[in-house]
């Protein structure tokens, strides 16, 4: 199993910054992604970020250029910046890994983060 613990949410206003981390622990194989995805009022999940453990990055349009994430063997963070109104949501973090034949996924509680504008 992995168990993962977001922190780093909160309320900030439009224009501002935070930075998420996302601790993983448990049993992590070598290679896997580890990302994070938001939760808007109303909306569905959608990605935000990933990089996986080779340092392939990939984001969501809407995350170009203002956000930016890294990691640190089974650390992950995301440094958001230039903050706007629509990026508040429950964000959650995600990792991805091979057990044998099957893919699994794993997903944090999820941190709540508020723009005000």
């Amino acid at each position: 199993q992995v168990q993962l613990v977001e922190s780093g949410g909160g309320l900030v206003q439009a224009g501002g910054s935070l930075r998420l981390s996302c601790a993983a622990s448990g049993s992590i194989f070598g290679i896997n992604v580890m990302g994070w995805y938001r939760q808007a009022p109303g909306k569905q999940r959608e990605l935000v970020a990933l990089i996986n453990s080779g340092g392939s990055i990939n984001y969501a349009d809407s995350a170009k250029g203002r956000f930016t994430i890294s990691r640190d063997k089974n650390t992950v963070y995301l440094q958001m910046s230039s903050l706007k109104p629509e990026d508040t949501g429950v964000y959650y973090c995600n990792l991805e890994q091979w057990s044998g034949s099957s893919l699994r996924n794993y997903w944090g509680k999820g941190t709540l983060v508020t723009v005000s504008s």
